[in-house]
């Protein structure tokens, strides 16, 4: 499956947008990531399978740099579930999320349902970063 040239376009500008130079791995990562349009929420593994599936090759390793180097360029955030690995999330407002401990989903939860009341104070000479909110969740 080759890549639609819309998505192609719009990983360029996704890069362009995040001060990244366009390397064709990472205009590849990209164009799968947001070029639909879509917010995803991928693991490594997930992007490096997807992207064999257009042909293109990228190591397992250069999947890792490309989805470090799009968090730190602040195109995508990272949310820890469990020791075992990170997903990869497009979409970079705060926002909660379910996690399917059976299958292993990660998908957006409703923000506006969210309701924390307090949070217990920082240690001294810290600050609040972000809190993450996952909600992990069994089929019954």
């Amino acid at each position: 499956m080759a890549l639609d040239e819309a998505w192609q376009e719009r990983g360029r500008k996704w890069l362009e947008a995040g001060g990244l130079r366009p390397t064709r791995q990472r205009q590849v990562l990209a164009a799968l990531l947001i070029g639909d349009g879509r917010d995803r929420h991928v693991t490594a593994e997930s992007l490096h399978a997807a992207c064999a599936e257009t042909g293109d090759t990228v190591s397992l390793a250069t999947v890792y740099n490309t989805l470090r180097a799009f968090c730190e360029a602040g195109l995508i955030r990272e949310v820890t579930v469990d020791g075992r690995g990170s997903y990869f999330d497009t979409r970079t407002d705060d926002h909660p999320h379910f996690y399917w401990e059976d299958d292993g989903q990660l998908v957006d939860a409703p923000a506006d349902e969210l309701d924390i009341a307090r949070l217990p104070p920082p240690p001294e000479g810290a600050a609040v970063a972000r809190v993450d909110v996952v909600i992990r969740l069994r089929r019954r």
